[in-house]
């Protein structure tokens, strides 16, 4: 599995996050957004309309890409949140770190 990224600014990428964030490709997604950083990326919008499964590995990736760029004012976003997704983020209260957008474009509009 690998994950697909669309550049929509200099500083900001989308990551579609496909059909799992689990502890099968927690580090696939690791060196796919630490290659962007190192490319100048620092606001990530990441697109979980087609996933089914976040586990706690995978949540905690996340929090590793949270910790890499907030100190350089940098932003993770959830988009497009699928229903699996939604109970974990719920279940975990990661939504008081993370916020919310119905689609990227909404995602972008608020990170520009």
């Amino acid at each position: 599995m690998s994950f697909t990224v669309e550049s929509l600014s200099p500083q900001t990428v989308v990551i579609r996050m496909g059909e799992a964030l689990d502890f099968r490709n927690a580090d696939e997604f690791k060196s796919t957004f630490q290659s962007e950083i190192d490319d100048g990326s620092v606001n990530f919008i990441l697109d979980f309309s087609d996933t089914a499964v976040l586990d706690s590995t995978g949540l905690g990736s996340i929090f590793s890409l949270y910790r890499q760029i907030s100190p350089d004012d940098g932003q993770v976003a959830f988009a497009d949140v699928s229903r699996p997704v939604q109970v974990v983020v719920q279940l975990t209260r990661t939504y008081k770190v993370f916020r919310q957008f119905p689609t990227v474009d909404a995602a972008h509009d608020a990170l520009a």
